[in-house]
This record gives C-alpha cells, sequence and structure tokens, in this order.
C-alpha cells in the first residue's frame, strides 16, 4: 500500500472534484467565448446555431474528460507538457467528429463549422483559452492550501479511503453505512435504478454478447458462460456469470490470484477483459438480486479465508450488495496479491461510509471512462 506523506506536508486540493468540475464549466464557457471572437473576426454567426455549438462544446469537454485533461489538475505538480498533449487529443478527436458529422450527414455548406478555418480558429481558441484556465485554477488552489490533517482523517478526505490498518473495530459499524436503512428512499432508488439498467442494458448488448460468446467458442470450442462461486450480501455465497476469458481448468484446482500477463488468458479474452465486455452477464445477476451495478466487487470464497486473516475489517465489505463495479475498481488497479487488496479494501470502506445516490452517478462515470478507454484487465 503507498505509503501516507508526512505530516507535515501541505494539501494542495481540499475539494478537488469540484474544481474539477468547474474547470469544466469554464471551458464550456470558453466555448461561447472563442465562438463570439470568431463570429467577430470572420462573420460566421455561429452563436445563431447553438443546434451546432452546443454538441461541438459538448465533445470538446467530453474528449477533455477522456483523455484526462482535468484529472491532470489533481497531480503534486502540473507539468505543461503533459497538459499541452492532452489538449491537443481532445482538440483532434472533436475536429474528428466535426468532420464525421459533415461527412454522414451531408450537411450543407451552411454548416459552418465545416469550414477548415473555423475549425482551426474555434479549436486553437479553446486550447488557449483551456490552458489559461488550468493554469488560472492551479495558481488559485495553490494559494488556498490548509495544513494536512492526520493520516487516518487524510486518507479519508484527500484519498477518499479510509486505512484497514488504522481504523479501530468500532470506527464502522452497520449504523454508519447508509444503505443500511432499509426504508431510505435512496436505497429504493438504487433498486428501481439497477433493474431499470440491468434491463436495458441486456436488450441493447444481447447482440454484442451473440457475437462475443460465437468468437469465444470458435476460439477453442469450450462452454461460452463462466460460473463461479462469489460471496455476496452478509457473506452468502452466489452463482456469478462471465463471459469466459480463460482457458477450460479443472474445477477443483486451487483458487489463484490473476496476474499480468497470465497465460491461462485466451486471445478473445484478453479483448474482453480489456473493455469489460466479459462482465455484461452479470446484469443477469443484477436483475435477479445478488449484485448491485454500483458496490465492492465479490470475492472467491476461497480467497477470502486468507484476505479475512491478513486485512482488518474485511469482512465488511460484504454489509453492501457487491457490484459490477465500485469506488475500489475506479480508484485502484487489479488487485493480484495480499497488499493491493488491502488498497482496494480501503476504498470498500470508505464507499460504504459515503454512499449516496450522487457518489454511485460518479462511480457510474468513471466506470464509462475506463470502458471506453479500454483499461481493465
Amino acid at each position: 500500500m503507498p505509503s501516507c506523506p508526512e505530516s507535515g506536508d501541505r494539501l494542495t486540493w481540499h475539494r478537488p472534484r469540484q474544481v474539477l468540475a468547474l474547470c469544466a464549466l469554464l471551458d464550456l464557457l470558453g466555448v461561447v467565448v472563442v465562438a463570439v471572437l470568431v463570429d467577430l473576426r470572420f462573420a460566421t454567426h455561429l452563436l445563431n446555431h447553438p443546434e451546432w455549438l452546443v454538441p461541438f462544446g459538448s465533445a470538446y469537454v467530453l474528449f477533455s474528460w477522456l483523455f484526462g485533461s482535468y484529472t491532470l489538475l489533481r497531480l503534486p505538480r502540473l507539468s505543461l507538457v503533459p497538459v499541452l498533449v492532452r489538449l491537443g487529443c481532445s482538440a483532434l478527436a472533436t475536429l474528428l467528429v466535426v468532420v464525421l458529422a459533415f461527412w454522414l450527414l451531408n450537411l450543407p455548406v451552411t454548416f459552418t463549422l465545416g469550414h477548415r478555418r473555423i475549425q482551426a480558429s474555434l479549436l486553437l481558441g479553446m486550447s488557449v483559452w483551456a490552458l489559461l484556465v488550468r493554469l488560472l485554477l492551479r495558481r488559485q488552489t495553490n494559494l488556498h492550501q490548509i495544513p494536512l490533517p492526520a493520516s487516518l482523517e487524510m486518507a479519508e478526505q484527500r484519498q477518499q479511503r479510509l486505512l484497514p490498518d488504522q481504523l479501530p473495530e468500532d470506527a464502522l459499524s452497520v449504523a454508519d453505512v447508509p444503505w443500511a436503512n432499509t426504508l431510505s428512499v435512496e436505497r429504493q432508488l438504487k433498486r428501481a435504478a439497477d433493474v431499470t439498467v440491468a434491463l436495458g442494458l441486456l436488450l441493447i448488448t444481447s447482440p454484442l454478447i451473440a457475437l462475443v460468446a460465437l468468437l469465444i467458442w470458435l476460439e477453442d470450442g469450450g462452454p461460452v458462460i463462466y460460473t463461479q462461486a462469489r460471496t455476496g450480501w452478509l457473506g452468502e455465497t452466489f452463482q456469478l456469470y462471465k463471459l469466459r476469458t480463460m482457458q477450460q481448468s479443472d474445477p477443483t484446482a486451487e483458487a489463484n490470484w490473476t496476474l499480468p500477463g497470465d497465460q491461462r488468458i485466451t486471445l478473445v479474452g484478453w479483448f474482453l477483459r480489456r473493455v469489460r465486455i466479459d462482465e455484461l452477464p452479470q446484469l443477469l445477476n443484477v436483475l435477479r438480486g445478488d449484485m448491485s451495478l454500483i458496490g465492492p466487487r465479490p470475492e472467491r470464497p476461497e480467497l477470502e479465508t486468507e484476505l479475512e486473516a491478513g486485512i482488518p475489517h474485511y469482512r465488511k465489505r460484504h454489509w453492501m450488495l457487491p457490484g459490477l463495479s465500485g469506488w475500489a475498481q475506479v480508484s485502484a488497479p487489479y488487485a493480484g496479491n495480499l497488499e493491493e487488496a488491502e488498497l482496494k479494501l480501503s476504498y470498500d470502506l470508505y464507499y460504504l461510509r459515503h454512499w449516496s445516490t450522487a457518489f454511485d452517478l460518479l462511480i457510474l462515470l468513471k466506470t464509462i471512462k475506463t470502458v471506453l478507454k479500454a483499461r481493465g484487465r
């Protein structure tokens, strides 16, 4: 587990998520400002066509998010080159979307965003604006540093996790878990959203699942769906469904961690794990009530014996339904040993204490980003 900074260090970001959201809003404002300047220079009347300008600005912000030009602001030091690279990638991706839209939709010549001179002016102006915004925000946050609290408080406030080895036994009880309130409106909303979204995703992705199933079968002729016992809510065991990504093995073989470059992963399976398509059958687990869309990832019972013995508070992660994705999954790398499992548990414990509908939406957005960038393993 990464070590905590010394107590004499100072914290640059007290509420980083709000600062990143502010940066995105300022980028959207930059679209309007730059459009006004371009209108004055070329008389393009861009502001008279919000049906073009709004998707253009939204695409720029979306690609800025995907390429990490916002999350760079959370680094201890803001280097100019990485910022320029990410802003350049965002601008090029936005340009590609505009060109494709112009070509696929056969837009008229009055579509001023289709003109190369206008595209270049807009994207160059927005890139300069975005750079200045990031430099200004970093300067302002550096001017308002606050003292770093004690290590346990620092992990919770800055890193948004709870350190298991520093957490007293009575520091987190069932009463501290918002989801434990069975009459909570948010809990009922979570279940309703689980069923609605899972059913919709199954209908939308069923052709993709069928195609992937065929590729798995063609590769080695083995079974397509893989079932495995996992530990769920309150320690109860359930059967988890996945598209098979590994070679067929003896079901009685000893459970092992999946490591980088694991030779058991098939060629098709490698791709499925990168984009997390292999997790789609777990939508059935969500509909059955075994899992939620968002929550701590369920672990194999065979591995949990070691985890419970070596990590304090481990069983507390069972106080919520397990999920397809979770705070630990979008915040920490895949766990391949006891130390990495403890790191992920620190995020799970934070999720248990601070769960809310807004928190689930944040995790969902981060999950979408992970899938689009093919960062799964």
